[in-house]
């Protein structure tokens, strides 16, 4: 049995969020969802090397986007394939205080869940390179919520960086198709 990561960090918080939040970052075995989103970034070069070394996508409208969760006993592997790029991460719970952890190629990122309204944001808190630990002012700000419209899953994140400004924003809707 795989212990559901979001249930478990969010805790009673959980049963408040809206049906399409819980059914993506639920505790079935494995989500695969179809969607779309609108990315944005800043298009000079560091910005597009960075995005490269961590898989982001490249900016552009409309993208057509397919996300695979696989649950795993230890973590979550989450692949995201947009019109224009492949992102890949590895989602777990992290040891310091029921946080959780996204790992995007050299880079983890550690974030608080909280549940707002019917939604969850997530709270950046602080950020490895290579496994060392960084001054958290290093990874700049970045807002992400998931959320529901329309009966639909949705999400909303932007990151930006110090002397990088918008490393990427994506934000648009996935519905989960049966496999």
């Amino acid at each position: 049995m795989v212990d559901a990561l979001f249930p478990a960090l969010l805790g009673e918080q959980w049963h408040a969020l809206a049906s399409p939040v819980r059914r993506m970052h639920g505790d079935g075995p494995r989500v695969r969802a179809t969607g779309q989103a609108d990315v944005a970034g800043t298009t000079h070069l560091p910005a597009r090397l960075l995005r490269r070394l961590l898989g982001l996508p490249e900016p552009g409208p409309a993208q057509a986007i397919e996300v695979l969760i696989e649950r795993h006993p230890s973590h979550e592997a989450w692949t995201r394939r947009f019109a224009r790029g492949q992102m890949r991460s590895r989602l777990a719970r992290s040891g310091c205080g029921g946080r959780l952890h996204e790992r995007l190629g050299p880079v983890t990122l550690y974030f608080e869940l909280r549940r707002a309204d019917d939604a969850i944001d997530w709270k950046l808190r602080g950020g490895r390179l290579l496994g060392l630990p960084l001054p958290r002012a290093w990874f700049g700000s970045v807002r992400s919520r998931c959320s529901a419209q329309a009966g639909r899953y949705t999400f909303d994140i932007d990151a930006r960086l110090p002397l990088v400004g918008r490393l990427v924003a994506y934000r648009g809707w996935l519905e989960p198709v049966d496999d």
